[in-house]
């Protein structure tokens, strides 16, 4: 197997708006051997972000935001999204720092311990996004209202769930977007080891 390559021939911005479009004149290795002919390809770029599963061991229950997503919209789905609180890392910012600053901003909660999950590509064939994923613990006596950014356009609600009902959404086939889904299949893999690692509140 010879060594993959890529060569880039060209790459300019095709479109900026609230997101941006590079458009990439490009060739690579092949599996055979040699190069590929000239390939146009487009890639949507929008950052890297990073979501946290709110999880309060004390109650067994996950903290979850409501919010309308313009592409679910698009797809067909459900425009309002049941998600992990999540956001793009700013210059300087760590993944974790994030996680914080958005479960204010998103839940109005103030988050503890903090432990990775996952990191993957959002859509590999044409978006140059990651989303970095952790699960992180809340006290979700007093979650709850509506929060957000008003500047950012954001209308959030916050919902609690108890544990047995995020489980039985995950095989029910009843979240429909890619980083909850991730997050709450590996709280189901975890979760006794979870609160093992984090006793109850004195």
């Amino acid at each position: 197997m010879t060594e993959h390559k890529v060569e880039i021939l060209s790459r300019q911005t095709a479109y900026k708006g609230y997101f941006r479009i590079d458009s990439i004149r490009l060739r690579h290795s092949l599996f055979a051997g040699g190069m590929s002919p000239e390939l146009t390809r487009e890639v949507f770029e929008r950052g890297h972000a990073v979501a946290g599963l709110l999880y309060d061991p004390d109650a067994d229950a996950v903290v979850l935001v409501e919010q309308f997503r313009v592409g679910a919209w698009s797809a067909g789905m459900p425009a309002w999204e049941l998600e992990c609180i999540a956001g793009i890392i700013e210059d300087g910012e760590t993944p974790e720092a994030v996680v914080r600053r958005e479960a204010e901003e998103e839940s109005g909660l103030v988050v503890g311990d903090v432990v990775p999950v996952a990191r993957y590509l959002s859509s590999p064939g044409g978006s140059s996004e990651t989303v970095e994923v952790f699960c992180a613990r809340v006290d979700s006596r007093h979650a709850g209202g509506i929060h957000g950014l008003p500047e950012e356009g954001e209308d959030i609600r916050v919902v609690v769930l108890p544990y047995a009902e995020l489980e039985r959404k995950v095989f029910a086939g009843g979240i429909g977007n890619a980083m909850t889904l991730i997050a709450a299949q590996w709280l189901v893999l975890n979760r006794a080891e979870l609160r093992r690692l984090w006793p109850k509140r004195p």
